[in-house]
């Protein structure tokens, strides 16, 4: 018997559990069907005849009488398609190679009359036998098509992955996974497991380009004074408070501090690459100045996070026991990944005056671990830090 690479292609993959079953069924019953063969050609039965070779098992087979080979390619799909489980995406396979199949029959000139009713087929008759519309079965042909592409650029193994329905790809992004393989080849096995969606993906690879240009970007851009260019800028502004000089409370009593207007002159500019983003701590009673600060050095808002401390402060008109950070951003600078998203809320023991939480420095490098960071107003230097401030 012949089996015919093209015509086994066509033929539904089993899971490792579907085999095993189906193994474990005619180890015990035997090979109760017949297989179907065309001109000594294996039509039906692939998985049964595997299983009868390697164990030494008899079988039968019977003849089907078909005029061609493309008549025999029909059959297959046809017969496939018949199958009670198959997934969603194997029934779109089949009926978009169904699809093909035919429109190739009609573009046939050597057909004789009986042959030639194969032309009458249209993807509005298939539609109604199937069950779904004429558009969905030309659909089911564009899928086809980028399921089989993806066969030859990536192997078997991902177009049975796609069609068993493990793969996180929607039919219609099935071929990106050729950009992927191109782009990031070790995120092809975590989609065909379905360990991660396509969409996801994507966004790691779009991100990891951005993540790269900045980087390059940053390489060659110096400013004058060689400070350097930074995507990751971290801020505790010295802000000057209204309070009058008798007040106790008057931050000058603990360190220099310094006028909305002269923060806002500071040349953060120079230092901040095009693609950046700002991490800006400011008082409640300071937040519209936060704000001009944030918009003077050329970042747009984008979002906060609230430090909350366990115990109550002081405050004019509420005792306050919560600080902000607003997260301002500029360019092109991409979101963290999924998995690198900090809560919002950060639950921290007040510091020595003005001090911010250790963790804080973590979050901003867990979210952006590739990117060069400076921070102002620094008390301490840090790994992987530059620093800028008064007792840095």
């Amino acid at each position: 018997m012949e089996i015919d690479n093209e015509f086994r292609n066509y033929i539904r993959p089993l899971s490792s559990e579907e085999f095993e079953k189906l193994e474990a069924s005619i180890l015990s019953e035997g090979i109760r069907d017949p297989l179907v063969v065309w001109q000594g050609i294996l039509l039906d039965g692939y998985h049964r005849y595997k299983i009868a070779q390697e164990h030494g098992l008899e079988y039968k087979t019977v003849e089907v009488e078909l005029p061609d080979r493309d008549a025999a390619k029909e059959w297959i799909l046809v017969n496939q398609l018949g199958r009670r489980n198959l997934t969603e995406q194997e029934a779109s396979y089949y009926r978009g190679k169904l699809y093909s199949a035919k429109k190739q029959q009609g573009k046939r000139t050597d057909l004789t009359l009986a042959q030639n009713v194969l032309k009458s087929d249209t993807a509005e008759e298939l539609g109604k036998q199937y069950g779904v519309s004429h558009m969905t079965i030309k659909r089911d042909e564009q899928f086809s098509k980028a399921v089989d592409k993806v066969a030859n650029e990536i192997g078997e193994e991902a177009k049975q992955a796609i069609l068993l329905g493990k793969a996180g790809v929607p039919k219609e992004r099935v071929e990106q996974l050729i950009e992927i393989k191109h782009e990031a080849p070790e995120l092809i096995e975590p989609i065909l497991s379905g360990e991660i969606t396509i969409s996801k993906a994507m966004r790691e690879i779009n991100r990891e380009n951005k993540i790269s240009n900045i980087i390059e970007k940053a390489a060659e851009s110096r400013t004058l004074d060689e400070i350097g260019i930074y995507s990751v800028i971290y801020a505790d502004p010295p802000w000057s408070y209204d309070h009058p000089i008798s007040d106790s409370r008057r931050i000058e009593n603990q360190y220099p501090t310094m006028s909305i207007d002269e923060i806002c002159a500071l040349d953060v500019p120079s230092i901040s690459a095009d693609d950046a983003i700002l991490f800006l701590w400011v008082t409640t009673p300071m937040l519209e100045k936060g704000f001009r600060v944030l918009n003077a050095w050329g970042f747009e808002y984008r979002t906060s996070m609230v430090w909350v401390k366990p115990s109550i402060g002081m405050g004019q008109w509420v005792r306050q026991r919560h600080e902000l950070l607003l997260i301002g951003v500029k360019g092109n600078i991409p979101t963290p990944r999924d998995g690198d998203k900090p809560d919002s809320v950060i639950e921290a023991p007040r510091l020595e005056h003005s001090k911010k939480p250790e963790i804080v420095y973590e979050i901003i490098e867990k979210m952006y671990p590739e990117l060069p960071k400076v921070e102002l107003f620094s008390r301490n230097k840090r790994n992987g830090w530059e620093t800028w401030g008064f007792e840095a």
